[in-house]
């Protein structure tokens, strides 16, 4: 089932365009719906955590994308190892710069990734918009 709560503020292109395609495939998914602490003071004050992108409900899975500098990726990396360790019964698939070109490529969306995300002060919003409203389209068979 589809979610028709106002869309979130994305912190990247590659993150609506994920969505746009669970929303076209009727995927039920949450938008950083939980944080877990992964290191807190001695009194339970959180020094770090880590939020995922994504949760799909009807699979029981977090899913989060990538599409960052190395450096940023070795953190997020060491992040989610931590999570693993912490709480082996979440779910979490990490989809890598090249996972996300190869799936928006399959589905004809490949072009958006190479625009950055308004936070990251490059892209031009208004110019992605209108591709951006475009339905997603079928995946080719």
């Amino acid at each position: 089932m589809t979610t028709f709560a106002p869309r979130p503020r994305f912190a990247h292109a590659s993150e609506r365009e994920f969505a746009r395609l669970l929303d076209f495939y009727q995927i039920q998914w949450l938008y950083e719906p939980h944080t877990f602490v992964l290191r807190a003071t001695p009194d339970g004050k959180p020094l770090e955590c880590f939020s995922p992108d994504f949760y799909l409900p009807e699979f029981g899975l977090y899913v989060e994308l990538t599409t960052l500098k190395q450096r940023l990726v070795t953190k997020k990396n060491r992040k989610l190892r931590q999570l693993r360790e912490l709480h082996p019964d979440v779910n979490v698939k990490l989809f890598y710069a090249r996972d996300l070109h190869n799936l928006m490529a399959k589905y004809g969306l490949a072009r958006l990734l190479s625009v950055s995300s308004p936070d990251e002060g490059s892209a031009d919003e208004s110019a992605m918009a209108t591709e951006l409203d475009d339905p997603v389209p079928a995946p080719a068979r």
